[in-house]
């Protein structure tokens, strides 16, 4: 078996570093550290380490071990690594709240010649509201409603006021850092790993590791002194706490709430809101700290003067809210049927395999606009006739600024002295592995436009001067493979890719409650899935999983969990 570091090289299982790039590999399940605390599996991953579920042996209870890894070499990096760990360390230790994680422990440890930290705390069994988003979305619903934004603000607002009234200011909050607690319904925040202890006479907190500053905040949640200035004040967590619930009763991104060229957020369009709390939530996103509140006590005021009966009724199937797309958002049945054809369609042309996603692209939209404007059978009729159609009547996408290629004298592609071979070789590694043409296609054409923006809706040549862009596109089709083969996914799993939706998701929720799958919960699913996909896919499912290409490989893991469970 092997095990892969976050750039995907393969390691045997029981090594500690990447013999290719020296990268520390996750800690596997077993594993005792200290003597005390057995990793059960690993929760999460981020820039400075990995975070696991252990249990205590000594207190027989589960806790979350955070792992602080930090990547350097030189004896005096690592000392003010250390410095760091214990400054942290002892800054948590004297956060006493019920809404966070209680602080147990600071561990040291050696790894071969390299040292390892960890910061052992409470687990909170709960979703994070990230997650509660994502599965409203998913099932068709809107995002929180008004109501539920304020009782949010009302209960995450002592605790900000707590926090900074001990001086310490939490810089990432975001709606993957606030978990609903199963037990009483409370929101806890989480991941204290980038907290700092503002000094007395500054304001603001700066991290000096070596020669190199660090800036933290996540883009969009965290306000402009913070992500470009490394400043952080009390009203910073304010800021991002306000985002944060804008991007909950939206369901949008930030930057999909705020216009950068009129620097102004979209209100009254996106963001709905009554007018006391629009006013309220406006001053706490002040782009000039000075013009924010300054605590979050004087929020906390503004906010009780709310009466229910200035609020308007919230209309909680309100369709203007856009939705966004997750991972197990239903698909459309039309939309997929004609998909299927016109993957068929494109097939039957003689298309190099990276030409085909371009083609799918323009022979679906010309589809679509069809369905419009007819009926089924005139799109049945044009789906049929796709395949007579020539090389050179498809549209392609372009160089930025390189005009039109003329490919009307070329039926094949001339991917250079090695191009033919690579070719060959991602079409019968695709074969073998059974994943379905169509949606291996879409999926490499859906990252090749994510990595070239510039080149949406211009043409793409086949000539020696577009040989490296069909080069990259050969090649982020066998990263794909290489993933896909590392997911281990079933051969059912494989063959059904790009066909799967909504409906399967609510069979398994269903399934799960009337207790087919034992004690093993959706949610569970949800948590290992997830877990799975992110190992793979580190930070993609942070913008939203598009539903024909990734989405269908997080249903792909799903469904292998759930055969096992009905195996077992």
């Amino acid at each position: 078996m092997h095990i892969y570091c976050s750039k995907q090289h393969a390691n045997t299982n029981g090594n500690r570093f990447c013999i290719q790039c020296g990268e520390s590999l996750p800690l596997p399940q077993g594993e005792i550290i200290t003597g005390r605390y057995k990793i059960l599996r690993q929760l999460g991953q981020g820039g400075f380490g990995r975070t696991y579920l252990a249990e205590d042996s000594q207190l027989n209870q589960i806790c979350v071990l955070k792992e602080f890894a930090p990547q350097v070499e030189k004896p005096e990096d690592i000392q003010k690594a250390k410095e760091l760990f214990e400054r942290e360390a002892n800054v948590l230790k004297k956060l006493q709240h019920s809404q966070i994680p209680k602080f147990h422990a600071s561990l040291s440890t050696k790894f071969g010649q390299k040292d390892f930290f960890f910061l052992v705390q409470d687990y909170i069994e709960g979703d994070t509201y990230w997650d509660l988003l994502d599965k409203r979305l998913s099932h068709g619903q809107n995002g929180f409603s008004e109501e539920e934004i304020i009782s949010l603000l009302n209960k995450m607002l002592p605790v900000l006021h707590y926090i900074h009234s001990r001086d310490v200011i939490h810089r990432d909050i975001s709606p993957d850092n606030i978990i609903l607690r199963s037990s009483d319904n409370l929101p806890v925040l989480i991941d204290f790993g980038g907290v700092k202890q503002v000094p007395a006479s500054q304001g603001f907190w700066m991290t000096q590791l070596g020669a190199n500053r660090t800036l933290l905040g996540k883009k969009g949640y965290a306000p402009e002194e913070q992500l470009r200035q490394g400043k952080a004040f009390p009203c910073s967590d304010l800021y991002s706490l306000v985002v944060s619930t804008l991007v909950l009763l939206t369901g949008k991104e930030p930057q999909n709430l705020y216009d950068s060229y009129q620097g102004t957020w979209r209100w009254g369009t996106d963001i709905k809101v009554s007018q006391g709390l629009e006013k309220i939530l406006k001053k706490t996103l002040a782009y000039k700290p000075s013009d924010r509140y300054q605590n979050a006590e004087q929020v906390i005021k503004d906010l009780q003067k709310l009466s229910p009966a200035s609020a308007p009724a919230v209309n909680k199937t309100n369709t203007n809210i856009t939705k966004i797309k997750t991972m197990i958002a239903a698909p459309a049945r039309r939309a997929g049927s004609l998909h299927s054809r016109t993957q068929m369609a494109v097939q039957a042309l003689p298309l190099p395999m990276w030409m085909r996603p371009f083609a799918v692209s323009a022979v679906t939209t010309t589809a679509i606009v069809l369905v419009c404007a007819g009926t089924w059978g005139v799109v049945n009729a044009v789906v049929k006739g796709v395949s007579s159609i020539s090389l050179p009547s498809i549209s392609l996408p372009s160089l930025p600024g390189g005009g039109n290629s003329d490919s009307s004298s070329e039926t094949t592609t001339n991917t250079g002295s090695n191009g033919a071979s690579r070719n060959g070789n991602i079409a019968s590694r695709r074969a073998s592995l059974q994943i379905p043409e169509g949606f291996f296609t879409q999926t490499v054409n859906y990252i090749f436009y994510s990595r070239n923006p510039q080149l949406q809706g211009r043409n793409l040549g086949t000539g020696a001067e577009d040989e490296a862009l069909r080069q990259q596109w050969v090649s982020i089709g066998q990263e794909l493979l290489d993933k896909l083969e590392q997911a281990k996914l079933s051969s059912t799993a494989r063959q059904k890719l790009g066909s799967y939706g909504g409906q399967d998701y609510q069979e398994w929720e269903q399934r799960a409650s009337d207790g087919d799958f034992g004690n093993y919960t959706i949610k569970q699913l949800n948590t290992d899935t997830n877990r799975k996909f992110d190992d793979l896919f580190p930070g993609q499912r942070r913008g939203k999983l598009n539903q024909p290409t990734f989405g269908q490989i997080w249903y792909a893991i799903a469904a292998d969990k759930v055969s096992k469970l009905e195996s077992n």
